[in-house]
């Protein structure tokens, strides 16, 4: 499997972090190693001094597709959880300042903690579905899927065009406003529409 993140798929984010707004899908990747169940604690890395969460709606592919329609891709995920995309900024910058691409920053390991997945027919509307992320039992991000740039279809219809998607792969649609530093000791708690579906702490 692998894990396709989307970058800057919230307007408030972008402003926050004084970037601009995409007129397409800013893609990267990240590899299986990057991906923590079941609450597993994500252990500070040796290597960032500056490691920041981004919750995002997190789907999961349940067909093989390759340049997948967008008005057929709502039949690509059937599944939707939360999860933290979370950030090495200070390397991110150094890379950003460089031109070289955002891995070390974005795809080390266990950068990937994802929450229980639920069918999306638990909702009556994924493109309005309200998500937040409280860290030690205070809110720090909120959002909503009517706020994203890219809907989860276009997502999908564009990452088609360039990967074959599988079954189980996983694509972290964007975080909204509201990221910022984590450290030992900290307690994340991640939520859709006030179900909590993620629940681990910083060691």
């Amino acid at each position: 499997m692998k894990i396709i993140g989307i970058g800057r798929n919230y307007g408030a984010h972008a402003k926050e972090l004084n970037n601009a707004i995409p007129d397409e899908p800013i893609v990267f990747m990240k590899p299986d190693t990057a991906l923590v169940k079941g609450n597993k604690p994500f252990f500070y890395p040796d290597f960032s001094a500056d490691v920041h969460h981004e919750l995002e709606i997190v789907i999961k592919i349940c067909r093989v597709g390759k340049n997948i329609a967008e008005n057929f891709a709502n039949r690509y995920f059937e599944e939707l959880t939360v999860g933290i995309d979370f950030t090495a900024r200070d390397i991110q910058q150094k890379s950003k300042e460089k031109g070289h691409p955002w891995e070390t920053a974005k795809a080390f390991d266990n950068s990937a903690p994802v929450g229980i997945f639920v069918p999306k027919t638990d909702f009556p509307n994924v493109h309005n579905l309200h998500f937040g992320l409280n860290l030690n039992d205070k809110k720090v991000q909120s959002g909503d899927t009517s706020e994203m740039i890219f809907s989860f279809e276009y997502l999908i219809a564009y990452a088609s065009r360039f990967f074959t998607l599988q079954m189980g792969d996983l694509i972290f649609t964007g975080t909204p406003a509201g990221v910022g530093p984590v450290k030992p000791g900290d307690h994340l708690v991640a939520e859709i529409e006030g179900r909590v579906l993620l629940d681990f702490e910083v060691k």
